[in-house]
């Protein structure tokens, strides 16, 4: 129970009504950690009946803009507070926590424009700061900057390219708590034909790359036709609009799945879908998305989101569940009050963010609770008729949320953007909300409501939670609880079993239809989860937060599959998780769990002209210094590593002088052709035994050029290199080399992998990652880590 500071409220009445929230002990850890009021002790000042109060009074009072009595305004507080604290319908997480607060940021997605150059660029990471201070997530395109090397007019030197502007905005995000209560979260995204696209990919190749964003490749519908036709594509330079070389859309496109096969990242967006459902083309063109993708946004716009709880729309009907359309229809009609109201009442944390919102008044009414709803009716997730249900849950949610917004644009008037919208064009409809129906993850307000995240499927049936010093709690999903003990097969061991293996699908000591309802995210095949997305996308105007869980075993080709079913479905953007493949995650609740062996560095890549493109140099290095005497003076030899070849080589000359223009220029051939996957030993071949006429001369000179010098110094890194391996192969001894079934599906030349995977893992937990706040398990949904026990969520 919540410690509470004396003098706080209890229970609200409304009218002649007592409601009161019921809580799950999940759900009061998340509350009293992150969204209840507290003192400056840090002691919670108010219950959760109190928090419902505070927003559904404040955002009710925006009513009487409109010319509401203090009566009808009253009436409609009782409405938005019974259906937060019966968990029918939940805002985001900044309006619960900041409504009727000093703060008043009520807002979940952000989008800020970067143009190329200094000042939009340092403009919008001042803005970045601001919005997570006040509790928002941001998303951003670095599609308008030049691409690294590019020349800069101004300064007579060169750019440094996206990426490294990405890594300011990350360290911004770094330093600035959002509000306190929520960690910040970014996208990040770049169209398909920037010059730097390969350098993006593969960025979070790189180990702590990048930790506070989530990426994503804009991919056109130009590109996707030269993937299916085997045709090369341009890339333009955002600067001046000039085509600077052409890539194999095919090999592109293998990357980039290549790179979600690793580690999830970069998800894509299909852009010009985003941009075919632009309501309001006239005012802006979509170019980003908020951090877990489901909100595109014009620049500068936000957006405010709610979720109605699924599972509380059943009724018992003539023998079976059923969904009670009725009660659906009123809380859909009370949901699009509420959050237009918000967009009145939210503080904006930058002017011009105001303005563009409150001129588009866009909204975005979602579902939380899908997979329990299908389970209390007794539906198998990856089913056809779970595929019907959505199809007419969600439209009737749509149909019914148009209903609502046109009669507050009846009250109210359209939104400031109206002429020259999608609306005016399309005879006229006149319509409060530029749009209004989003599905997100739900994270967090599905652990306070207790229900399963957005449409994804049940977690795991049952989990351990550790609870004090180390004392372990198993906690089991309260629909499958009630099955197995009405069934009577119910006991601490089959849940401790469970826990350990997070899936039932194997287990015979349970019926086979019990099996075959309660299916959790593994045991469903790729084509559900896209299936599934797909379906409820057809009436969702902005975009769907959904993942597609694979097992470790998963094949690079399966991967593929999907994103283009995804393309040829409908959908606006997807995003793939393999179980296991982020080397982040936290250790697996096995103690025997094998970690995935990092791999090699994404090589090169190759031109339309089959010239080889040398790969990215990592911002980390690690290397070496010798210092040499030659003809000359002193050369220092600097041989430098990634996480497992040489890369880079550079040199310096002492104050004798010498030639170093020339012995900087070889360095820098020898680290592209390096950095080009060319043989080390090649290079040391080639270099060694030059001569040079200061070195020759001069008797006590061991080395006979520059070049020579050079050539000797990456010689002794080498060698130094394979006796390290030697002693490594010794001392610890390595399982044979496993294929994963497809292999890579980048030309050999391309890609260089060497991997080791972990031992057959079936016996394994398929969810099990730990929360690094509370240790217990902790799944990845909508491009979040988030924990179910404490809340802890990486993106807020």
């Amino acid at each position: 129970m919540l410690e509470l500071q004396d003098g706080a409220f209890g229970n609200i009445s409304v009218g002649k009504e007592q409601a009161s929230a019921e809580l799950s002990h999940s759900a009061r850890v998340v509350l009293e950690k992150r969204y209840l009021k507290k003192n400056e002790k840090g002691l919670v000042v108010e219950t959760p009946e109190d928090m419902f109060w505070r927003v559904a009074e404040n955002i009710a009072s925006i009513e009487r803009n409109y010319g509401k009595s203090n009566e009808e305004v009253d009436d409609i507080t009782g409405k938005f507070y019974r259906m937060m604290v019966r968990f029918e319908f939940l805002p985001n997480s900044p309006t619960l926590m900041n409504a009727g607060r000093d703060l008043q940021q009520l807002s979940a997605c952000f989008v800020l424009p970067i143009e190329d150059s200094m000042e939009s660029i340092f403009e919008a990471i001042k803005q970045t700061a601001l919005i997570h201070k006040s509790g928002g997530g941001t998303g951003f395109s670095f599609t308008a900057l030049r691409p690294a090397s590019d020349p800069v007019a101004s300064t007579g030197g060169v750019a440094s390219g996206p990426i490294s502007f990405m890594k300011v905005f990350n360290a911004t995000t770094d330093v600035v708590k959002q509000g306190g209560t929520r960690r910040g979260a970014n996208m990040g995204i770049l169209n398909i034909d920037h010059p730097d696209i390969l350098e993006f990919i593969t960025a979070k190749d790189e180990r702590g790359a990048l930790t506070n964003f989530n990426l994503s490749v804009a991919l056109t519908e130009e590109f996707m036709t030269a993937v299916e036709e085997g045709k090369s594509y341009p890339l333009v330079n955002p600067r001046s609009g000039k085509t600077v070389r052409k890539l194999k859309a095919k090999d592109v496109f293998d990357l980039i799945v290549e790179m979600a096969w690793r580690s999830g990242e970069p998800g894509v967006i299909f852009i010009d879908r985003m941009n075919r459902d632009n309501p309001t083309p006239h005012i802006g063109r979509i170019e980003s998305t908020n951090p877990c993708g489901e909100q595109p946004l014009l620049p500068y716009e936000s957006c405010n989101l709610g979720s109605i709880n699924l599972v509380k729309m059943v009724r018992e009907g003539k023998g079976r569940p059923e969904i009670d359309y009725e009660k659906l229809s009123e809380t859909v009609t009370n949901a699009v009050r509420f959050l237009d109201n918000v967009i009145d009442a939210n503080c904006y944390p930058i002017k011009k963010i105001a303005e563009l919102t409150r001129g588009n008044r866009k909204i975005g009414l979602g579902v939380m609770g899908f997979a329990d709803l299908l389970i209390h009716l007794g539906i198998s997730y990856n089913s056809e008729e779970a595929l019907a249900m959505a199809d007419n849950v969600m439209k009737f949610i749509k149909d019914k949320a148009v209903e609502a917004s046109e009669k507050l644009a009846g009250e109210r008037g359209v939104f400031a953007n109206w002429e020259g919208s999608f609306f005016d064009a399309a005879g006229g409809r006149r319509i409060r909300n530029a749009t209004l129906t989003t599905i997100a993850p739900t994270g967090s307000i599905s652990i306070i409501s207790n229900c399963s995240s957005g449409i994804e499927p049940v977690f795991a049936l049952s989990y351990v939670r550790e609870i004090l010093d180390g004392e372990k709690l198993i906690e089991v999903h309260p629909h499958f609880e009630e099955r197995a003990k009405g069934e009577g097969f119910y006991s601490p061991e089959l849940m401790t079993a469970i826990a350990k293996k997070g899936s039932i699908k194997d287990m015979e000591v349970i019926p086979k239809e019990v099996r075959e309802l309660f299916v959790t995210s593994h045991d469903i095949s790729p084509e559900w989860h896209v299936r599934m997305q797909a379906a409820f996308q057809k009436y969702t105007d902005n975009a769907v937060s959904k993942t597609v869980n694979f097992p470790i075993e998963a094949t690079r080709e399966q991967i593929k599959e999907v994103f283009i079913r995804a393309y040829r479905e409908g959908c606006k953007g997807i995003t793939v998780y393999r179980y296991g493949s982020r080397e982040s995650q936290v250790l697996n609740i096995q103690d025997d769990a094998k970690k995935q062996v990092p791999v090699k560095k994404i090589a090169s890549m190759l031109t339309e002209d089959r010239k080889i493109l040398p790969r990215p140099r990592p911002s980390i290095t690690t290397g070496t210094t010798e210092k040499i005497a030659i003809g000359c003076g002193n050369l220092y030899v600097t041989v430098n590593l990634d996480d497992l070849s040489i890369c880079e080589v550079f040199t310096q000359t002492g104050k004798g002088g010498g030639c170093p223009s020339q012995s900087e220029a070889v360095g820098r051939l020898v680290s592209v052709a390096l950095r080009s996957d060319i043989d080390p030993a090649s290079i040391v071949n080639q270099l060694k035994g030059i001569r040079c006429v200061s070195c020759t001369r001069r008797g006590n000179v061991k080395v006979l050029s520059c070049p020579d010098a050079i050539s000797r110094v990456m010689e002794k890194v080498m060698q130094l290199q394979q006796g390290s391996a030697k002693k490594g192969a010794k001392e610890s001894p390595k399982e044979p080399v496993k294929d994963h079934g497809q292999g890579s599906a980048i030309p050999p030349r391309s890609l260089l992998i060497d991997e080791i995977p972990p031992d057959d893992d079936s016996s394994l937990p398929q969810f099990a990652t730990c929360c690094p706040e509370c240790s217990s398990p902790i799944e990845f949904v909508g491009r979040c880590y988030s924990c179910r026990s404490c809340g802890y969520s990486k993106c807020g």
